[in-house]
């Protein structure tokens, strides 16, 4: 009984241990990596926006992935874009500076409502959105539900069809109860993800390389945070709710819609989303590069261009609102 009582106290220990470790470096990387925006109250939560570029030109939104935040774009597409359109980044709900309501769903309607909200409220008109993997899927659901705030779409690799499975990079993510979801998050996925983050970037950018100085321009650093876990989580789990309705509507958009794809993309194949989805929407077309997942990271330009390209297929009544 003794040895029991003992092993269940240093257990205890540990675990204590852990997640205070977790909570000191979540409070140092906030401190480290501070807001860079305003913050803007959207349905179940606030959204954290950064704005650049001129204020009365046509609006693009850029919207990130799967456990990012608008850091991500801070490689020179932002910038790029900056001079001929108003640039809006976002941190999605839960994601780097933004928060997101426990009982609110990380389903993409529910987040392609909010940027609809954010859209309004800002008076973007119907900006071209830049959505990037995740974030594609999110636009795309904003395009079929909410067609009055879009005016055109450029998709990075987007995820557009449910998949059957996660990538094995993100199998941490995929912890179904809450509270064991909870602990993992507050003990150790922090030390793990801080163990695993090579072998993690590597598989993220395959077959290019994560730039030296990711964790802080890029942003990476907040994926230590228990906060940003627990919102990758629920926005992965959180896909089959809406992703087959919004999926079986594509033949409804009626915008230009334009995909940008690696073709050695390890995360997401571009024929099981890219061609995929064009095969579906009227009009759309699909531009393949030599590349991995990351592009908005690893090519800015290559991007900044072909966003330039889809903003102006927009009709000037679209990009205006």
């Amino acid at each position: 009984m003794k040895a029991l009582l003992f092993v269940l106290g240093l257990m205890a220990l540990v675990v204590l241990g852990l997640a205070w470790f977790t909570r000191r470096t979540a409070a140092r990387i906030v401190q480290y990596l501070p807001a860079k925006g305003r913050f803007v109250d959207v349905p179940g939560g606030r959204m954290h926006v950064r704005e650049s570029g001129d204020a009365h030109a046509p609006a693009v939104l850029l919207v990130h992935g799967l456990g990012g935040q608008m850091s991500h774009f801070d490689y020179g597409l932002a910038e790029r874009l900056s001079g001929s359109f108003r640039v809006v980044v976002v941190d999605r709900p839960g994601s780097g500076h933004s928060l997101r309501d426990d009982v609110t769903s990380a389903d993409v309607s529910t987040q392609a409502q909010a940027l609809a909200v954010l859209i309004d409220k800002l008076a973007l008109g119907r900006p071209t959105v830049v959505g990037h993997s995740l974030g594609g899927a999110i636009a795309l659901a904003l395009a079929v539900e909410h067609p009055h705030a879009v005016g055109a779409l450029a998709l990075v690799a987007p995820l557009t069809h449910a998949p059957e499975t996660a990538p094995q990079v993100f199998r941490a993510l995929t912890i179904e109860t809450r509270w064991v979801r909870t602990l993992f998050a507050w003990t150790l996925a922090t030390p793990g993800a801080i163990a695993g983050s090579k072998k993690v970037l590597a598989a993220v950018f395959a077959p290019e390389q994560a730039p030296a100085d990711f964790a802080v321009k890029g942003g990476g650093l907040h994926s230590l945070r228990p906060s940003q876990f627990l919102a990758a989580s629920n926005d992965l789990q959180a896909i089959p709710l809406r992703m087959p309705l919004v999926q079986g509507r594509y033949a409804e958009l009626a915008l230009p819609v334009s995909v940008l794809y690696g073709r050695q993309d390890a995360i997401l194949g571009w024929k099981e989303n890219g061609q995929a989805l064009v095969d579906k929407v009227p009009g759309a077309r699909l531009e393949l590069v030599e590349g991995g997942h990351m592009l908005p990271v690893t090519q800015p330009l290559v991007v900044a261009d072909f966003v330039e390209r889809a903003a102006r297929a927009a009709a000037p009544q679209q990009r205006a609102g």
